[in-house]
């Protein structure tokens, strides 16, 4: 089990506003407001569930909040985007608070952290704006195909890039995009495929290098 973290409530608040700083991002006092619930949400889970590895307050809001801040700049309006692998909800909830015209599906196989999603989406309501938010137990491979497929793919460590590049390809529309969010990896290829955003940045509270690439057919 990780480190405990703490609840802090407002206290949480600093920690966002640098992140969003540190990514030339801006979020309103509202939208700050439910990032803080979230983030105490967590940590009041993560004492019996394993959500995350994150070990301390910094790494927290680094992990949940900086890539879906990178992804949020770049995607067009009104999108439908699948986050698959969610567990504690980076990036896909952080996605969805910061852009609540996206219409966000998070996909997680394992109860306890599916259980800890639908809370948070309880707690926090019908995000202001046209977008929605959808919870979903189950495995990518699993959703993969259905009938209705999505806009954006994204996830984060679920999978090697390679193995994530060719589900994320079988998710999306023809005309949709994928997300690969990377450490130190070397960007993968796919037949068909090319990077249309290639972004390097910073985590800005515990300075992590990462690397974002949107891509699309071609």
């Amino acid at each position: 089990m990780p480190a405990a973290l703490k609840p802090l409530g407002a206290g949480f608040l600093p920690r966002i506003s640098a992140v969003a700083r540190g990514l030339g991002a801006t979020l309103d006092d509202g939208t700050a407001a439910r990032i803080a619930t979230w983030f105490d949400l967590v940590a009041t889970w993560n004492a019996k569930v394993d959500l995350t590895a994150a070990r301390s307050t910094d790494e927290l809001a680094d992990l949940m909040l900086a890539d879906a801040l990178i992804i949020a700049r770049h995607e067009p309006g009104a999108r439908s985007v699948v986050d698959v692998g969610s567990g504690a909800g980076g990036p896909g909830l952080a996605l969805h608070l910061a852009r609540p015209d996206l219409h966000v599906t998070l996909v997680e196989p394992l109860q306890k952290r599916v259980a800890f999603l639908r809370t948070v989406a309880g707690e926090l309501g019908k995000t202001p704006g046209t977008g929605s938010l959808r919870v979903v137990r189950a495995r990518g491979e699993e959703v993969a195909g259905g009938t209705r497929p999505f806009e954006t793919a994204i996830s984060r460590a679920t999978l090697e890039p390679g193995a994530w590049i060719e589900l994320a390809a079988r998710l999306v529309e023809p005309t949709g995009a994928l997300w690969v969010l990377l450490a130190r990896e070397s960007p993968p290829e796919l037949a068909g495929w090319a990077a249309r955003v290639d972004e390097r940045y910073v985590w800005p509270l515990t300075g992590a290098e990462r690397r974002a690439l949107r891509y699309e057919r071609e």
